[in-house]
């Protein structure tokens, strides 16, 4: 899909990666002007292929997000594919903690996963070498107290007490946290928070101002979605310029 400036596409995972990956994802600027715009904390873990006019092409991972952040400008002429992780896929197909780069991002080098500056030349073989080279990388085993605890999350999209997952898959509170926070670098409770905040942003997208998920009423709901994006739901439903670029994707998509 298109605004005047942005052409943006999205692609869901194949169902053999469907616990480790959210989907693959492609942002163009193909106007001749600099777009300023903010991100919005979404649960997801991000891998980067970007390339601009003025930068070279560069590889990077982003970690868990739990505030808005100025991504600041989408240069004119600038590309950017992507794939978007689900947590378990830290442990299971990147093998590495990222709780050192929360509200960070790391530059891997060029190489990394084989991926090169040729494979912004299409978005289409970029998602299929991205697929197989997950596939590689796919475990033999996962811990099922852990396939289960994310499955539960995102059914419930955050909202669900960190004692019913605690007792939905049999694994301590205590310890659920200890997984997190030195996986991730983020508590359980913050984490089903943020996917509560990314859902209420389908309404917002909408113009619907008033809780929908589960939020205990409308001051809580407005104290929360300003936690996270900074502003109040008013205007962050107006969405200015498109400067809110997570919302904006749900526009383009819908």
């Amino acid at each position: 899909m298109m605004d005047n400036d942005l052409q943006y596409k999205i692609v869901k995972p194949d169902k053999s990666l469907a616990d480790f990956v959210d989907s693959f994802w492609m942002l163009h600027n193909t106007s001749d002007n600099d777009r300023n715009i903010i991100g919005l904390p979404d649960g997801r873990i991000d891998l980067f292929l970007f390339k601009s006019p003025e930068e070279p092409f560069c590889i990077a991972l982003i970690g868990a997000e739990t505030q808005r952040y100025e991504q600041g400008l989408i240069q004119a002429g600038s590309l950017r594919f992507c794939i978007s992780f689900k947590l378990l896929a830290i442990e299971y197909i990147f093998r590495e903690p990222i709780s050192d780069i929360r509200n960070n991002a790391k530059i891997l080098p060029v190489g990394f996963w084989d991926f090169n500056e040729n494979d912004l030349k299409d978005f289409e073989r970029f998602v299929a070498k991205a697929t197989q080279k997950i596939q590689s990388r796919l475990p033999h085993e996962i811990d099922e107290r852990k396939r289960k605890l994310f499955e539960f999350i995102y059914a419930s999209k955050g909202q669900i007490t960190v004692k019913d997952l605690s007792e939905k898959v049999f694994w301590s509170a205590r310890q659920i946290n200890r997984y997190f926070n030195q996986q991730f670098g983020i508590s359980l409770k913050m984490y089903c928070n943020i996917l509560r905040f990314r859902a209420s942003l389908n309404h917002i997208a909408e113009g619907k101002l008033f809780p929908e998920e589960n939020f205990t009423d409308q001051n809580h709901f407005i104290k929360e979605i300003k936690k996270f994006s900074g502003v109040v739901p008013k205007e962050l439903s107006k969405n200015k310029n498109d400067r809110f670029i997570l919302l904006s994707s749900m526009k383009w998509k819908s």
